[in-house]
């Protein structure tokens, strides 16, 4: 339409995939006023999403360089070499902190870079996890003023949670344990609720994997709650209905 082309069969001919079912829609759709003055500013749209796309491209180059210049952050190849591109083959002693992030299920190549850029690579200034946790503001607290208490949110690193917040939502369309575990206590006790705490599991994920730089994400499944947790829940529930009734029980793993 910007190159003249005005003609609404022939401009929903052009349509690919699904939207070829939708012609006669898509001729209603496509009927109307478009302009000289429409096709400028369409074109001027266009030229600003190629100069942002040229600037981000720009932009991510510089931060892999900035990324790769940090001795912490690179890998080590099997005969011990260490270096700005080592780390990338498959007998890789320690691979590349960053590649070591994008592993965690909702988190890709620019998210890990953006997560280092505010945590840092030397986890010593950070004892445990849960440390880390509470300096981004994911750690849950309680509010209390005489006799009403609330929920309250720490202040933290807002850039960190707003990653962390990013990767959560992404895990969640994932079939993987995070994304189990955002599903099932979305179902108890909301979507918002479900998101702060896989933000919170992905951050202690990425503690441990930055804190042992020869640590490798493996995913637990999407059923291992189903597994795991609901097999011992079960267990429990039994034995507490048997001491109920008098006895006393002693359970052992069958081999």
């Amino acid at each position: 339409m910007i190159a003249g082309e005005r003609d609404p069969a022939s401009t929903a001919g052009l349509a690919r995939t699904r939207m070829r079912s939708k012609h006669d829609a898509l001729v209603e759709a496509l009927t109307g006023m478009f302009a000289g003055h429409h096709a400028d500013l369409a074109q001027l749209l266009l030229d600003q999403i190629g100069f942002l796309d040229q600037k981000i491209t720009w932009l991510t180059g510089r931060i892999d360089d900035a990324i790769t210049a940090i001795p912490a952050a690179r890998g080590v190849d099997a005969d011990g070499t260490s270096g700005p591109y080592a780390g990338n083959s498959p007998d890789a002693i320690i691979v590349p902190a960053a590649w070591r992030l994008d592993e965690i299920p909702g988190i890709g190549p620019d998210l890990a870079c953006s997560i280092i850029a505010e945590t840092g690579l030397d986890m010593t200034r950070f004892p445990t996890a849960a440390h880390l946790v509470a300096w981004a503001g994911l750690c849950p607290r309680t509010i209390q003023s005489g006799t009403r208490t609330r929920d309250g949110k720490g202040h933290g690193n807002t850039y960190l949670r707003g990653y962390l917040g990013q990767a959560a939502a992404a895990a969640a369309r994932t079939d993987t344990f995070l994304g189990e575990r955002y599903r099932r206590i979305a179902r108890r006790r909301g979507a918002a609720k479900a998101q702060v705490a896989v933000a919170r599991s992905i951050l202690v994920i990425t503690w441990h994997l930055l804190a042992d730089r020869q640590a490798r994400y493996t995913d637990l499944g999407p059923d291992w709650y189903q597994s795991k947790i609901d097999k011992t829940r079960r267990a429990r529930s039994h034995i507490r209905q048997l001491e109920a009734l008098g006895y006393t029980v002693t359970i052992t793993q069958a081999a």
